[in-house]
């Protein structure tokens, strides 16, 4: 069976070539009503964009570049499957590299994506990058990029994030009102903007339910819990405390599951002498002994607003009259680690 074209969809829908070349760009030039038909006809006839023909015809590649710290964390691969589902309809392919949480990594990927000349770049930050200079550069030289999850502050373009501010503030809600009172944070590097909103939940749910913060509770991972031994010794820092933690919320999957063998190995019962809260969409969360209570983020959805900002910056950059920053709300899903106390 051939492929279906531009061609054969006008000539069934009795339109011009150029209306439903337009209207499958999603030209604002086109009615609503006349997209609907041809978006419709077009995945019926499982039409798809030839990305040689588009490339040869705007000088783009039709390709974008992601860059995100793993893929091996669940988050980020809902991330890519969001990211996937909007650009490959859209006619873009996508070329994914992991910075492993290097910055040395991830600027030597940039560097190899803008080489195979990438028509924009999708960017979680590593844990490690504090210089931004990279994509500054590129940005000033007209290089689209749209930063998603761990986003920079000094960078003006599309941000796509989870409510993080939000999801904290209702994680540590969640511990205090099942009866802790010493409630620790165990989260990653302080300048990553995810580490600062969670942290800020965290501190203003203490202050509304009138217990007071305790620096000591806070221990930052330089790694994000990719290094055990770093893991291992800030939750041994938090045991050793004169009055050691009855409850930890914890920002990310490595530092939950981490957090959770610490404590099991040295045979502290999970939840009833510490709870545990965990910031993660980790896949077998409910499997875990016990099950994980979880702060859930909407991965899939952020990575779907993330490209189709980036193809909107890619395709009209003439119309980009201000840049957004998109917040969506996470849910709090509780399970037995964090059971009340009897």
């Amino acid at each position: 069976m051939e492929a279906i074209t531009i061609k054969d969809i006008a000539k069934a829908l009795n339109l011009s070539t150029s209306t439903v070349s337009r209207a499958l760009r999603n030209s604002y030039e086109i009615n609503p009503e006349t997209k609907r038909l041809v978006m419709e006809y077009a995945e019926r006839m499982n039409y798809r964009p030839n990305p040689i023909a588009l490339s040869l015809k705007d000088s783009k590649s039709k390709s974008i570049g992601v860059i995100i710290p793993e893929i091996a964390n669940h988050f980020f691969s809902q991330l890519i499957n969001g990211i996937e589902s909007i650009a490959y309809n859209l006619g873009y392919h996508v070329v994914i590299f992991q910075s492993h949480d290097s910055y040395e990594r991830e600027v030597a990927n940039t560097n190899y994506l803008v080489s195979r000349k990438v028509d924009g770049l999708l960017v979680s930050l590593a844990n490690l990058t504090t210089n931004l200079i990279h994509f500054q550069e590129l940005m000033e030289k007209g290089l689209p990029i749209v930063f998603l999850d761990r986003v920079p502050k000094e960078i003006e373009t599309h941000k796509v994030v989870a409510d993080n501010f939000a999801g904290s503030y209702e994680a540590t809600q969640h511990l205090i009102l099942s009866g802790r009172k010493r409630i620790a944070h165990l989260t990653s590097p302080i300048y990553l903007s995810i580490t600062t909103e969670r942290l800020a939940g965290y501190k203003q749910a203490l202050e509304d339910y009138g217990i007071p913060f305790e620096e000591s509770y806070v221990k930052y991972c330089q790694y994000g819990g990719k290094v055990v031994s770093e893991n291992e010794a800030a939750v041994l820092e938090m045991l050793n405390l004169p009055e050691p933690p009855d409850a930890i919320f914890t920002a990310s999957d490595k530092l939950t599951t981490g957090c959770m063998s610490v404590l099991q190995q040295r045979k502290i019962r999970i939840p009833e002498e510490i709870a545990i809260v965990g910031f993660t969409n980790i896949s077998v969360a409910e499997l875990l002994n016990p099950p994980l209570t979880a702060v859930v983020q909407p991965a899939t959805e952020m990575g779907q607003q993330a490209v189709e900002l980036l193809i909107r910056l890619i395709e009209h950059p003439e119309r980009t009259t201000e840049f957004e920053i998109r917040s969506l709300k996470t849910s709090l899903i509780p399970r037995q680690s964090s059971a009340g106390i009897l």
